[in-house]
């Protein structure tokens, strides 16, 4: 790659022709995600999502933002904190997500049913807190829906003692086609620069949650969508839709 595309012009070329790359090869796993995820609120159940580090940005284009579902519940390791009485500085372990036993508290402390649906991000998918989530669910029966770069968890060894990762546990798997290391654009010498996975990850999110919107309409089925709380009558009318999942949906300012 020459310097000149180490610039901005440089990175949209390259990041939407990897998105229309996604689009293209993506339609199958996608309408699987979808079906999963409209099974999910068919049957009263919540999507719960979980990620650590940057992934987080895609649990939370998932999970309780305007013209996205209502049953849907983002995990986080800060739980622990907010819901589970650790101490804030637990936070601070650098080592944290590699402590056996954190997904289980982390499950625990939602309170799944066995209808929910488990969204798990990692880009590298082989994160041991998060092979540990994908496992814990599936072994409690819950569906499990992946989304992770399959280039870069194919050149990566395995972290959880299982041997593991994200995509040999999942149900469905949702590919971001991001490169090894996330990084785009290639520096001279060696290196890359800009991050490509929460691009594409929003692409494929939105995508299945309009497909499982789709479905629930053809079926005679109005979906349990937010409305921007930032229009007239958007807060409380989002508050009336909550309560039908009400103790199983979080929503922090955090």
């Amino acid at each position: 790659m020459s310097v000149e595309s180490v610039s901005a012009q440089g990175f949209a070329r390259e990041s939407l022709a990897v998105l229309q790359k996604v689009i293209a090869s993506s339609r199958d796993d996608v309408a699987a995600a979808a079906e999963l995820v409209a099974a999910c609120v068919r049957s009263d159940g919540v999507v719960q999502a979980f990620g650590t580090g940057h992934s987080q940005a895609l649990v939370l284009e998932l999970a309780g933002r305007a013209g996205g579902l209502v049953p849907t519940n983002r995990l986080s390791i800060a739980d622990l904190v907010l819901y589970g009485g650790e101490d804030p500085s637990a936070l601070d372990d650098p080592l944290l997500e590699r402590r056996a036993g954190v997904a289980a508290r982390i499950y625990e402390l939602a309170a799944p049913r066995p209808q929910d649906l488990f969204v798990v991000v990692s880009n590298s998918g082989v994160n041991s807190v998060i092979v540990e989530m994908a496992l814990h669910a599936k072994e409690r029966g819950h569906r499990v829906l992946a989304l992770t770069s399959l280039t870069h968890t194919r050149a990566v060894p395995a972290a959880h003692p299982s041997g593991r990762k994200l995509a040999d546990i999942a149900d469905v798997v949702l590919d971001n086609a991001a490169p090894r290391g996330d990084s785009l654009l290639e520096l001279p010498g060696g290196g890359s620069v800009c991050a490509l996975s929460t691009l594409t990850g929003v692409m494929l999110v939105q995508m299945t949650v309009a497909e499982a919107a789709g479905r629930l309409l053809a079926a005679g089925e109005r979906p349990p969508v937010y409305v921007s709380a930032n229009v007239p009558g958007g807060f409380e009318g989002n508050l009336e839709l909550e309560k039908r999942y009400a103790g199983r949906i979080r929503r922090t300012a955090s």
